[in-house]
């Protein structure tokens, strides 16, 4: 699993370096929503609807068979709701460089945080306006969060603060922290704060880019799908408690 993350980092660079169109799924229950979605995003450039997916069960079917760059996850389907088909889609070693991006009509619910914690990338709220979609599907498709990081604090924070007892565990790595080197967890600190790769760098008097190498070894090492999942591990594995500072 760790060596299929490592490879599919390298894939992902060379893709976006090629600037070839994003290759996107749209996974939502009505009709209307999928059609609203594939004529938002076929106006802009660089966007080509793959495929659509009506419940969590074709999604991800459509994301093995397809193999798109980002999927566009509603939560509430039938059959497999969108939280169960991220995690099958983020912990199938085949789909590692799959990014999805959880669809929502609330802006802050229990819901996103289980997502968040199953290997989304962020959330999108579904009455977005179109150039605000547009960016956080390349946003997610880059492998960056797109909850602006103070934000995701606030939200792991609420959730981990008040469910303690039933946080979602979706990923493992808990038990991992033990192979991360003292730097290594510094940073993770860092990020579950709400720190940018930019502000991690200035606090430890190293350059952004070491920061990021030094992330791509702490996802590796702790099996997470990207920063947003790394954010609540650290929460939840008890690294950083709720209104730490």
């Amino acid at each position: 699993m760790r060596e299929a993350r490592e490879a599919a980092g390298g894939e992902r660079a060379a893709k976006l370096a090629n600037e070839r169109p994003l290759r996107l799924l749209v996974a939502d229950d009505q009709d209307l929503v999928r059609s609203g979605f594939r004529l938002i995003l076929s106006s802009y450039d660089g966007f080509s609807i793959v495929g659509e997916a009506r419940d969590g069960e074709e999604a991800v079917e459509l994301a093995r068979r397809l193999v798109p760059d980002v999927v566009l996850m509603d939560i509430r389907m039938p059959r497999m709701n969108g939280i169960e088909a991220t995690r099958a889609i983020t912990g199938d070693p085949a789909l590692a460089d799959v990014r999805v991006l959880i669809l929502t009509t609330f802006d802050i619910d229990e819901y996103v945080y289980d997502a968040l914690a199953a290997g989304a990338g962020g959330f999108l709220l579904k009455d977005a306006e179109p150039d605000d979609i547009a960016s956080a599907v390349r946003v997610v498709a880059a492998g960056d969060a797109l909850i602006q990081p103070s934000v995701m604090r606030r939200l792991v924070e609420t959730f981990v603060r008040t469910r303690p007892a039933t946080a979602a565990t979706g990923f493992g790595g808990r038990g991992a922290f033990s192979a991360l080197t003292e730097r290594e967890r510094e940073i993770l600190v860092l990020v579950a704060r709400g720190m940018t790769n930019d502000e991690i760098g200035g606090e430890l008097f190293i350059s952004p880019a070491t920061v990021k190498t030094h992330l791509a070894r702490i996802m590796a090492k702790l099996d997470a799908h990207d920063r947003a999942q790394l954010v609540v591990l650290a929460y939840e594995g008890g690294l950083v408690k709720p209104g730490a500072r």
